[in-house]
Order: structure tokens, then C-alpha cells, then sequence
């Protein structure tokens, strides 16, 4: 088993990845249903939080389903990221991630995110406020590094221990590769193998099916695996991925009719949590990846986008349902 504070994970533990506009309560409600075993919050501004802004506020929303879940924090100002972690620490998640890996350039120029790689000492003392300021177990999520000639994931991860870090999960790229090209694992793999690294190492990026998963697994030796865009619309993953590595089998792919109802439950959990008209709107952009791969869909997805009525969305899922039943999913 992994251990993070007091948080006991099995041994080889899944993690949904924080995702912005993805990682809300509806969405991880429906991975943790399929074997999300450790879950995150997107990710929050500390300097929105101290503002007391409402999008901010609302992404610390967590439920007793969920556990454990982690809520996530970014910032370049030590102050700001040592108030928020008492914000965070009052609604009690299981732990405070850090982000110091998110490569959108309006994170990084306000010096937060990826950002950080270029000075690590400043990602040692925010990361020092923050574990001052919870007594909650804290952990990070990063990069390589920078680019490619500027890695320094290991230095970064013996000094993140070294001032009490609980776990490391590491993206497998550098913030100039963005979410393209190469994912090089191998870093990963020397830091887990180091010998002065006792924490938990999370590895993160390209894990798309279940053969990859248990390849990765058995050739880079670290403790778990973060899966994030593999995930948006396809919760079904952490399910799969846990049936292959028990029984080497593919477990069947998910029908139109599961599709449909992981939709249904999105759509109400959704309205349920941020309003009917919040709710409808922010649902729609995770149609096409349910949807994925199904022949002739893009009637049923133009209307999903379209309607603005609960009854009318639930009408066309119904729709849906009957139009496809018996069609096999390649």
C-alpha cells in the first residue's frame, strides 16, 4: 500500500490528474465511480481565493464520495500561498497539492505554475509557506523542468522531500514541450530510483490504455499513475486499466447505453451543483468525448449542444439510446 500522511492508497493507485474546466465535482464523481482511487480539484489561484473570488471559492466544493480527494493551489507569492492553505485546510481535503507544472502562459508570467522550474529555491519557500500553514500532508505536481536544457527534476524532488513533501506526481515533459511531443519517462524513473527518495512518485503523461499503463508500470518501477486527458469523457479508463493489470483481459468497451447514462448522471450531478443553466452550458463541451468514435453522431451532438432545457437534453439521450442500441463500439 502508498501512504500520504494518513491517507492509505492501494498499492498501485490511479490519480486523476487536476484539470482546469474538467476536475469539478460532476466529473470526478463519475471517475471515482470507475476506479479513480486519489482525486484533485482544479486547480486554484491563491490570489483569486484571497480576493474571495466566486469561481475560485466554488472549486473548493468537496464531498465525503470523493475521498480522498486533494484541492490544488498555484502562486509565485509566498504570503498569498500561505493564506490560501489556511482557506484550503478549513474545508478539510484530504491533502494541498501544489501546481508547479501548468505551462499556460498566464500562469507562467505571473511567475506561478511552470513557471517555478526557473527558480527553484522559489518553489522551495512557497512551497515551505504552504506546509507551515496546513497540517495537512502536502504534495506537488511539476515537470522536467523548463526545457530540455534545463532539467532539474531531481534536484527539485530531493528538496522538495527534504523540507517534508508527502509525494511527487511528475508530468514526463518540460514546460516548453507543453502538452506536445515526447513524454520521457526515464526521468521519472531516475528519480524514483534514487536512493535518498523515500516519498511516493506519481508518474503523468500519455497513459491512454491499459497496456501502456502496465508497460509503464513495470518498466519505469514508480508508485501509481496520474491519468488526465485520457480520462475527459472516458471515466471508464481506471476501471479498465485495474481489470488488465489483474486478469491481462480487456474488459469490454463501454456501450452507446453507458455512454448515454455517464452523460445523464454528468448532466444532473452538474445542474445539481452549479444550477440548471450553468450547468447545461458547462456540460457541453464533454459531449464529443463521450460521443468519441460513435458513426454518424453529428445530428445527436449538434442537438446536445443546442438545447437549453433539461427535458429536451434528456428527451435526446433517450433518443440516442434507441437509435444505437445493439451498436458494438469498436
Amino acid at each position: 500500500m502508498i501512504k500520504i500522511g494518513n491517507i492509505i492508497l492501494p498499492e498501485f493507485p490511479l490519480l486523476l490528474a487536476p484539470m482546469e474546466d474538467v476536475s469539478d465535482p460532476p466529473f470526478r464523481r463519475l471517475c471515482k465511480a470507475h476506479g479513480a482511487d486519489l482525486m484533485y480539484s482544479e486547480f486554484i489561484s491563491s490570489e483569486g481565493l484571497i480576493r474571495d473570488a466566486i469561481k475560485s471559492r466554488m472549486k473548493l466544493d468537496i464531498f465525503d464520495y470523493e475521498r480522498p480527494v486533494g484541492i490544488q493551489i498555484f502562486g509565485g507569492d509566498e504570503e498569498a500561498m500561505a493564506m490560501s492553505s489556511k482557506i484550503v485546510s478549513a474545508v478539510n481535503p484530504d491533502l494541498i497539492d501544489i501546481n508547479f507544472g501548468c505551462p499556460v502562459k498566464k500562469v507562467v508570467c505571473k511567475g506561478a505554475g511552470a513557471g517555478v522550474l526557473k527558480d527553484v529555491d522559489l518553489m522551495i519557500r512557497l512551497t515551505q509557506a504552504v506546509i507551515d500553514s496546513t497540517h495537512l500532508p502536502v504534495t506537488v505536481k511539476t515537470r522536467l523542468g523548463w526545457d530540455d536544457n534545463s532539467i532539474n527534476i531531481d534536484e527539485v524532488a530531493e528538496r522538495l522531500q527534504d523540507i517534508g513533501v508527502a509525494a511527487l506526481s511528475i508530468h514526463a515533459r518540460t514546460r516548453a514541450q507543453m502538452y506536445k511531443g515526447h513524454s520521457d519517462w526515464s526521468h521519472i524513473a531516475r528519480v524514483k530510483n534514487n536512493p535518498r527518495i523515500t516519498m511516493p512518485i506519481f508518474g503523468n503523461g500519455d497513459i491512454d490504455s491499459p497496456e501502456k499503463a502496465l508497460h509503464y508500470k513495470n518498466e519505469y518501477g514508480i508508485d501509481g499513475i496520474m491519468i488526465g486527458r485520457a480520462a475527459i469523457g472516458y471515466p471508464w479508463i481506471f476501471d479498465e486499466i485495474k481489470h488488465y493489470f489483474k486478469t491481462g483481459e480487456h474488459l469490454p468497451k463501454p456501450t452507446v447505453i453507458d455512454r448515454v447514462e455517464a452523460v445523464r448522471n454528468h448532466l444532473t450531478w452538474a445542474m445539481e451543483w452549479k444550477g440548471e443553466r450553468l450547468g447545461i452550458v458547462e456540460t457541453r463541451p464533454h459531449y464529443t468525448n463521450y460521443f468519441k468514435g460513435i458513426h454518424s453522431f453529428k445530428t445527436y451532438k449538434q442537438k446536445l449542444v443546442t438545447l437549453d432545457r433539461p427535458e429536451e437534453l434528456f428527451a435526446a439521450l433517450n433518443e440516442i439510446e434507441e437509435a444505437y442500441a445493439g451498436y458494438e463500439v469498436v
